[in-house]
């Protein structure tokens, strides 16, 4: 199937989800790229959240409020792509993200290829 989005025009919203839901062994492949012990990067990266023993730790963002830790938001890209996680590894699933349909909508709609809908109200 082809890539029907292209997550390098998105300001990264699958990125701002309040769960970002980690397996052992995405702690294990972060802990590996920063070369730390599997505690080390539990405690530094990861928190119990959502009924879920590993759930991404996340930061501030103008954008979105919080976002994903490992998240640079001045050029709103992931800094660990290479280790990033299964879950973010298969997303959107099936080939579409909605967010980036809402994008490319709301970018024709305001004439601006640029425009980014906020969703921080704070």
């Amino acid at each position: 199937m082809s890539t029907q989005y292209n997550c390098q025009k998105c300001p990264g919203y699958c990125c701002s989800y309040p769960l970002i839901p980690l397996e052992k062994r995405d702690v294990e492949r972060l802990a590996r790229h920063y070369d730390m012990s599997f505690d080390d990067a539990r405690e530094a990266f990861t928190k119990e959240a959502h009924g879920r023993k590993y759930a991404m730790r996340r930061k501030k963002d103008d954008i979105y409020g919080r976002i994903c830790r490992f998240f640079d938001t001045d050029k709103r890209s992931c800094t660990v792509y290479e280790a990033r996680p299964g879950v973010c590894r298969s997303f959107p699933g099936e080939g579409r993200c909605g967010y980036y349909d809402f994008l490319k909508f709301e970018r024709r709609a305001q004439d601006d290829e640029e425009f980014v809908a906020l969703t921080n109200h704070g």
